[in-house]
């Protein structure tokens, strides 16, 4: 039933996002490897206090599939950051879509980071 589903949405498995907990995602970017953060609300929202995650590039969510090549051409993990999650998620599943493949979601995006006393620029 599921695959006949994906066809019909042409959505596929492999487009589901992956998540990331706030933990873990400050602890990848301690590495010297870090996730390339892409917040994709709109400019007044990445501006706007408490902020944004540190580090992070605003691509809002209409903007993404003009963007999409540049950011795999940077061959880098992305974690795709909102306000909570929902705008992230959709970008995440676009994203995988055209064909990245290192693409997680910040579980309760920029809300659940600063509720977690973790700093935003």
């Amino acid at each position: 039933m599921f695959a006949l589903l994906s066809r019909l949405f042409r959505r596929s498995r492999t487009d589901a996002p992956v998540w990331i907990e706030s933990d873990e995602l400050q602890r990848r970017l301690a590495a010297p490897d870090a996730p390339m953060l892409v917040d994709v609300r709109q400019p007044e929202e990445f501006t706007a206090l408490p902020g944004h995650l540190p580090g992070a590039i605003n691509v809002p969510l209409a903007d993404l599939p003009g963007r999409t090549a540049e950011l795999a051409a940077r061959r880098r993990a992305i974690v795709v950051v909102c306000k909570t999650d929902r705008r992230s998620a959709m970008a995440a599943t676009d994203l995988r879509a055209a064909g990245l493949v290192d693409v997680a979601v910040l579980r309760g995006g920029t809300d659940g980071w600063h509720q977690r006393g973790l700093a935003l620029e």
